[in-house]
């Protein structure tokens, strides 16, 4: 039998994500207000449970390992949950508490970016995220309002479509330059194609296979690349330059508009039957928060997707 699982050194885990984020051991110290000899000692630290290097030296500096890269994507992510679970704890009582519940890379890409104007617009309404794949049962209570991807079909609640959904190829800009440039999906041929594991829920979103051959290009074996269980790895991936992947745009939006990341094909979109969804209990009426939540979603909705249309 296995043994229990055992969390690192916080301060360890810390000094990494800040060395691999600045491809450098100063500037992480710097962050962090230590010496580079302490970060160093951290990430030897961290190597020393791996069992293998999570840096490579070269002539321009730092290059994270395989490992190092495998591992950042999701430090990055339970940091900012510590952040917002720091910030809850923080936070004086308010008069009315709103839960949410939403599946993570939607709770990341798109709804907490926003969340701030909703703070300004209502500041006597606390709201409750949970970030979770799971489907609560909104009947018992403990959750007011769910976020849902899929056709809008759920028994025992009142479900109103609040995105449709596309999706695209996107990678970093630096893939479009160097020593294979991307120009045209054959070009592919020559980077790692990045895989959306969650899609697979979905049957009209298109995987690698399907959006290959919908262009008429056989030569290039759908199947290679690393694979992910939540779309926005496949995002971070994506903006680490690792590769190319198929991309929800709604979630990698932020992203293009900050050009972290380029959809390098014109034609690259395609649109999906499945959609996101805000969703009520059917068996009692919602909170006086719950309403102003809701109406606020789909004001954002309407401004995000208007957006698109003249983009």
């Amino acid at each position: 039998m296995a043994g229990p699982r055992r969390l690192l050194p916080l301060n360890a885990l810390r000094a990494f994500e800040a060395a691999a984020r600045h491809l450098s051991f100063t500037k992480a110290a710097d962050e962090l207000h230590v010496t580079p000899g302490a970060i160093s000692q951290h990430v030897r630290q961290l190597e020393d449970h791996a069992g293998g290097a999570l840096f490579r030296r070269d002539g321009r500096g730092l290059e994270l390992t395989e490992t190092g890269r495998a591992a950042l994507p999701l430090l990055r992510e339970g940091f900012e949950r510590l952040l917002d679970a720091s910030a809850l704890l923080r936070e004086p009582p308010r008069r009315r508490q709103l839960s949410v519940s939403v599946a993570p890379s939607f709770a990341g890409k798109w709804l907490m970016p926003r969340m701030e104007r909703f703070h300004a617009e209502h500041p006597d309404v606390e709201v409750w995220i949970s970030a979770d794949m799971e489907i609560v049962d909104l009947s018992e209570g403990a959750v007011d309002v769910a976020i849902r991807y899929g056709r809008g079909q759920y028994p025992d609640v009142i479900a109103e479509r609040l995105l449709q959904e596309t999706v695209l190829p996107v990678c970093s800009p630096a893939l479009l330059e160097g020593k294979n440039p991307i120009r045209s999906p054959k070009d592919l041929a020559q980077h790692t194609l990045l895989h959306d594991l969650s899609i697979d829920q979905d049957p009209s979103c298109p995987d690698w296979a399907m959006w290959l051959k919908a262009r008429g290009i056989s030569s290039i074996d759908p199947r290679r690349g690393p694979r992910f269980n939540q779309s926005a790895l496949v995002i971070e991936a994506a903006v680490m330059g690792q590769g190319v992947g198929l991309a929800k745009r709604s979630l990698a939006q932020a992203d293009l508009e900050k050009r972290r990341l380029v959809a390098p094909f014109a034609d690259g979109s395609t649109t999906v039957d499945f959609a996101y969804h805000v969703v009520l209990p059917r068996n009692r009426p919602p909170s006086a928060g719950a309403q102003l939540f809701v109406e606020w979603l789909k004001r954002e909705a309407v401004a995000y997707e208007n957006n698109m249309d003249q983009l």
